[in-house]
């Protein structure tokens, strides 16, 4: 498919997302940032071709271990020896030929003989011809008895789970990775009513859904550029998963509140907070980078709150002048984002089973200082996005052992269909396709 733009130049959709993948498979870029920075740059693309180059592009990586494996199978030259552009071609149009019922094989084959002539692999065009018509012949008989393979999920991640998770229960997650699910938005309900929101996304023509786990959340589907909502626009709604508005949720922190979120870009927790503040009291959210903080400055500006601040800051240095000051500490640390495989498919390429350790390192350091910040009878909260107990669950037990800090029961703060034995100690780890929304853990811990 190609298309117009304004300055009369064509633009082919599929060797757009051709660019994409190689930048991100071959010059390890982050998915997310390297997928919106070509749609925002070619933003004149109709929504046909936004849709198709995203589809291709997550498509790809989401099932990238399987891919290789089938690409495998039916090439003489294995994915790894294959030159880069050629590897990055074939991954997408096997992609293509697997999960895109709606394009034809053949239109798939004969694209991709055009790009790689175009991009000057005029010798490779049969062997590329010849790979993807076989996979299109064979493709109704593949059959995948790994359960890495079929999931598309790395060997090491598939056998960490099973120490903890039974089959049924990894299933879940693994197929709630690989399906398709509308964006989930938090209404900010103190700046207008969730029906004064409902009905501008309405008269948008936006498909909006009801969140069964969460009041202030919503599914959203069917629109074109999110920015151009009027409720975004009018920071009436906030980008957030069901999982990780729970934080707010979870702390319940009380009016008047003093409050410092050490690592929170985008800034989404600390909205929800500011919110559930009611314009009362102040939250302090900082992060590393100044393009960080610029995020969260962007989504500060967009709500119109006024008692929320974001600035740079280091959260493994100790800030003097705020030990003791703070009612509520949100830690929401750098983590291996295992819970998140289906909104940024590529940690499944990028983490190594040695990353879990030097993470977990990494929150225990940062731990170690930011404790310091909550008053006595203060709270702290410890998060991450991720399924792995060195992380979550041990980082909790190591931290409660090491600094004056009790658990807090957080039994019927997450609504009535949340539930969890392991509410009583203070945590929870949400599992996804357990429930609709990302994999994550929270703690709530009181300083003694």
């Amino acid at each position: 498919m190609t298309t117009k733009g304004n300055n009369q130049s064509q633009v082919n959709a599929r060797e757009l997302a051709l660019d994409i993948l190689y930048e991100i498979l071959e010059k390890d870029g982050y998915s997310h940032l390297v997928l919106n920075q070509a749609l925002s740059k070619y933003q004149y693309l109709g929504k046909q071709d936004r849709s198709l180059i995203t589809r291709i592009t997550e498509g790809t990586l989401e099932y990238l271990i399987q891919i290789d494996a089938v690409i495998d199978q039916f090439s003489k030259t294995k994915v790894r020896k294959l030159k880069p552009l050629i590897r990055t071609l074939l991954r997408m149009s096997v992609y293509q030929i697997l999960y895109m019922d709606r394009i034809p094989d053949s239109a798939v084959c004969n694209e991709a003989v055009k790009l790689a002539v175009k991009r000057h692999f005029q010798g490779l065009k049969g062997f590329v011809n010849g790979v993807l018509r076989t996979i299109s012949r064979e493709k109704d008989h593949l059959e995948f008895s790994d359960e890495a393979v079929r999931f598309s999920v790395p060997a090491w991640l598939l056998e960490l789970w099973k120490e903890s998770y039974d089959e049924t229960t990894r299933q879940k997650m693994f197929t709630y990775f690989l399906e398709d699910h509308p964006l989930t938005v938090r209404c900010n309900i103190h700046l207008a009513s969730k029906e004064e929101i409902f009905a501008s996304l309405k008269d948008q023509q936006v498909n909006v859904e009801e969140c069964p786990y969460g009041d202030s959340m919503l599914y959203l589907s069917g629109y074109d550029h999110l920015e151009a909502l009027e409720a975004f626009q009018n920071g009436w709604i906030q980008v957030q998963d069901l999982s990780s508005s729970l934080v707010g949720m979870a702390a319940a922190p009380k009016e008047g509140s003093q409050v410092l979120d050490v690592c929170g870009a985008p800034g989404g927790k600390s909205l929800h907070i500011a919110d559930l503040l009611k314009g009362s009291g102040h939250v302090t959210v900082r992060d590393l980078s100044d393009y960080k903080v610029q995020m969260i400055e962007d989504n500060i500006d967009r709500s119109g709150f006024s008692n929320i601040s974001a600035e740079v800051w280091d959260a493994l240095e100790l800030d003097e002048e705020l030990v003791e000051t703070m009612d509520l500490v949100v830690a929401d640390l750098p983590c291996s984002g295992l819970g998140i495989l289906g909104k940024k498919p590529d940690i499944k390429n990028r983490v190594k089973p040695e990353d879990l350790d030097s993470l977990a390192g990494l929150q225990r350091e940062i731990l170690s200082v930011v404790w310091q910040y909550v008053k006595p009878g203060g709270m702290l909260v410890y998060s991450t996005c991720t399924i792995d107990k060195k992380e979550n669950e041990e980082n909790v037990a190591w931290f409660q052992e090491h600094f004056p800090f009790e658990p807090v029961n957080i039994e019927g703060r997450l609504g009535e269909k949340l539930k969890a034995e392991t509410m009583k100690q203070g945590y929870f780890q949400i599992l996804p396709g357990v429930y609709p929304c990302d994999g994550f853990f929270l703690s709530v811990m009181k300083r003694k």
